[in-house]
């Protein structure tokens, strides 16, 4: 038999303590090792291909807002009587952030509008000092071996979750329809949220911003299915295009719903499922400015004074969609509600289920302000 071969423990109790500790090194530290040649960007642990222009914009944004971003992970070794740090995880945010303090690229104005374009050279002395007084989270790795590293880096990236269509589009996209639908999301959160039109666990995976987008493409190009989004985020990733004018709109249609409905009292109709808020937030767009789909649609022209008569009209049609459902099949049923609860139970986010539903809602308001 041959001699068997002793393993390294492999639990972290007892007498064996553990080999990382975490720190905050400021981005000024970072670029004194690089500078020294002590910082050591390995081609070893790079898992993706090269960061866009976009990709590193967004993160050097980050910093200028003053965000955290995710922590940097790096392997301290001492050579001879040089400290050497080579890093294990987050390469990309270091290397754009080198690459912004030589001068390689400029801010994107998909980003930051203030600082649009704006190279780190550019910057007043004031914000290239706070820059470079920004702090990163390090964990640092004292003298491990090269398989242990490797270990270590499989063992970070192994806890993922399958990401849902909206962190999908969030992770491809970083340009102008991103930052737009995102930023829209973010403002009207709290209502989506106390009107329950969404719920906490479908804000942490994208809800807001995956309504939003939804909602800002009725906007930009009328009532349509919600597979198409994809293609507006890729259209509008380098230029604006209409999107300031939308998000405008969008805000002044949420204005006006809130009028209608503060977001406790949209909770208590059915005008909180998801799908039928979509026909409601469509059906007021169309009336305040026109929308693609809806073109033989009557407009009514939204009064605040109208806003009374409009809530009652609401209130009614929620209660009398209840009362049909219940009696779907009874051939007395009101014919356009029956059509509107079949469009509402199936195919919920077709485009004919989308227009029909919309043109429903729009007739309502119209007999509310005869």
């Amino acid at each position: 038999m041959g001699l068997a071969v002793p393993l390294r423990p492999t639990h972290c109790w007892g007498s064996q303590v553990k080999d990382f500790d975490t720190r905050a090194y400021s981005i000024a530290d970072f670029l004194e090792w690089h500078s020294s040649e002590l910082l050591t960007l390995s081609s070893d642990f790079q898992r993706r291909a090269v960061w866009s222009p976009k990709a590193k914009s967004y993160l050097i944004d980050t910093i200028i807002r003053g965000r955290p971003i995710p922590k940097i992970l790096i392997s301290q070794e001492l050579r001879g009587s040089r400290n050497m740090r080579i890093v294990v995880d987050g390469q990309q945010r270091l290397r754009a952030i080198l690459e912004f303090i030589n001068g390689d690229f400029a801010i994107s104005r998909a980003h930051n509008t203030e600082y649009a374009r704006a190279r780190f050279s550019s910057l007043s002395n004031e914000d290239r000092s706070s820059f470079l007084q920004y702090e990163l989270g390090v964990d640092v790795l004292f003298n491990m071996q090269y398989s242990d590293l490797l270990d270590v880096f499989a063992r970070i990236n192994s806890y993922t979750v399958s990401l849902n269509k909206q962190e999908k589009l969030n992770a491809k996209y970083l340009g102008y329809f991103k930052q737009r639908a995102f930023s829209l999301g973010y403002q009207y959160v709290a209502y989506f949220l106390r009107s329950t039109v969404l719920t906490k666990p479908k804000v942490t995976r994208m809800g807001e911003a995956e309504l939003a987008s939804d909602l800002l493409v009725a906007l930009v190009d009328g009532v349509q299915t919600n597979k198409a989004v994809e293609k507006f985020y890729k259209k509008y990733d380098d230029e604006p295009g209409p999107l300031d004018k939308c998000c405008e709109k969008f805000e002044r249609v949420m204005s006006y719903l809130g009028e209608v409905y503060s977001p406790e009292d949209l909770a208590g109709t059915n005008w909180s499922r998801i799908h039928l808020f979509y026909s409601l937030f469509t059906a007021i767009a169309h009336c305040l400015y026109g929308l693609g789909g809806l073109e033989k649609v009557p407009r009514v022209r939204l009064r605040p004074s109208l806003v009374g008569r409009l809530r009652v009209r609401l209130d009614e049609v929620s209660d009398t969609y209840d009362e049909v459902s219940t009696h779907l099949n009874d051939k007395d049923a009101p014919a356009d509600y029956k059509e509107f609860i079949q469009y509402s139970r199936r195919g919920t986010t077709d485009t004919g289920a989308r227009v029909s539903r919309a043109a429903f809602v729009c007739a309502k308001l119209a007999g509310a302000a005869q």
